[in-house]
């Protein structure tokens, strides 16, 4: 009986044992699937963060260049006053008229905007590269690491318009300059998601000096058709 219960004790206590060892090994693992877990969470949160952050300051970036080049190649060989103004005087050299030329200022608007697109798309080719630091969220590795090429698909709306402006440059002068403004809307789809980056360029694109009274209608009407300083 004796020989009989010790090796039952042993038994037990050997049992004992190796359930425990079981019970800490299995904590261990689920502490360390735990962390595990929650590193890739983190480095996913970073990810999404800074690949929408390197995307925004490219596409920005790429934004501001297509539609400033754009517009450079639409004038590339310079505007003249009187091929978008058309100006009418009476009998005693007053101006009684000033108007825009709307076939040269759809030409203007439809190149922009082909332009800007086209190259647009010509940059946003080679994607962003982002550090592999920058991944980690610690501001001081963010430029370290191999690149990572991140692909973007930019999806782009560019719209022009055109505004004037008149101001006194002297006795019986006036200055009247012409402004293009190009606005882009840019929806960077990335895999975290959609972004979307706005940029605004305004260009001068002619200015003249007007010799002669004009009618206090101009100084308070753009002739593009939008009231400026309050006006109606």
């Amino acid at each position: 009986m004796f020989g009989k219960s010790g090796a039952y004790t042993v038994i037990v206590e050997y049992d004992y044992q190796n359930s425990r060892f079981r019970k800490i090994r299995r904590l261990i693992a689920v502490a360390v699937g735990g962390l595990l877990v929650a590193l890739l969470l983190f480095l996913q949160a970073n990810a999404n963060t800074v690949v929408k952050s390197a995307a925004e300051a490219a596409m920005r970036s790429f934004t501001a260049s297509a539609v400033n080049d754009a517009v450079l190649q639409t004038l590339t060989e310079g505007m003249k006053y009187n091929e978008l103004v058309h100006v009418k005087r009476d009998d005693s050299g007053d101006i009684v008229a000033i108007t825009s030329d709307s076939l040269e200022i759809n030409r203007i608007a439809r190149t922009t905007v082909r332009l800007a697109q086209e190259k647009l798309e010509e940059r946003s080719e080679g994607g962003v590269g982002i550090p592999f630091g920058a991944f980690t969220g610690i501001e001081a590795w963010s430029g370290f690491g191999p690149e990572i090429n991140m692909k973007i698909i930019p999806v782009s709306t560019v719209e022009c318009s055109f505004s004037s402006e008149f101001s006194t440059a002297g006795i019986n002068q006036t200055r009247h300059a012409v402004y293009l403004t190009v606005r882009a809307a840019v929806s960077v789809v990335l895999p975290s998601g959609t972004s979307v980056v706005s940029t605004q360029s305004q260009v001068l694109l002619c200015e003249s000096i007007l010799v002669g009274k004009v009618p206090d209608v101009y100084f308070q009407t753009d002739i593009f058709g939008t009231a400026v300083n309050g006006g109606s």
